[in-house]
């Protein structure tokens, strides 16, 4: 007897995956001064974006001459990432944890907040030239206007913000408001993964909450 076959997954799976665990019980008052107490992670982060910037045009010409995005180039790019991540789910959006991110470019599994991409053996030389700029800009639009940058500036932020003030007054933190700004951030960090010429395939126009 053959057992019956698992039906597929709507969507193939994207290279490009962020997750998030919304802490069961938030402290109420935290989050007024979590922007606060981020500072140090926001000046170490101005640096390596400034260094992420840097790596991403090295890559850009590698990528063009031997079709391949350099590992350890890929490595810090995707670690510069992770910890933005994680500080911004601290303290700017979602805001769902009290736990103080660590100041690494590592994996970090047991941080309630995490970020991978898979690693390209093969990218294409021709995409390269137009996939950060002009195949892009539809993407640069819708997420401008979910991030706006750091702080309660786009939507991310306004959803943050109504959930840590519903937090405040009622103790809990709305699950569906969670899983909304978990959708727009993937949608986010997808863009950022191609911009930075990490990924070929181009970013889904989905919300993955």
């Amino acid at each position: 007897v053959t057992s019956p076959a698992l039906p597929e997954p709507p969507f193939p799976p994207d290279p490009t995956t962020l997750d998030g665990d919304l802490e069961p019980n938030l402290s109420r008052w935290l989050w007024l001064v979590k922007w606060f107490l981020a500072i140090p992670h926001v000046i170490v982060l101005i640096f390596l974006g400034i260094a992420f910037f840097f790596v991403t045009l090295f890559a850009f010409f590698a990528i063009l001459f031997t079709e391949r995005y350099p590992r350890g180039m890929f490595d810090f790019n995707l670690g510069v990432l992770r910890w933005g991540w994680r500080v911004s789910f601290y303290a700017f959006g979602p805001i769902a944890t009290d736990r103080y991110p660590p100041f690494s470019l590592g994996e970090e599994p047991d941080y309630p907040a995490r970020l991978d991409v898979e690693y390209p053996e093969r990218l294409s030389r021709g995409l390269v030239l137009v996939k950060w700029w002009l195949l892009a800009i539809p993407q640069y639009i819708i997420v401008a206007f979910f991030s706006g940058g750091y702080g309660w500036t786009g939507l991310i932020g306004v959803i943050s913000f109504f959930a840590v003030v519903a937090l405040l007054f009622t103790s809990r933190y709305p699950r569906s408001l969670f899983d909304f700004n978990m959708g727009m951030n993937r949608w986010t960090y997808r863009v950022i993964t191609y911009a930075a010429l990490m990924r070929d395939r181009y970013p889904p126009f989905r919300l993955d909450p």
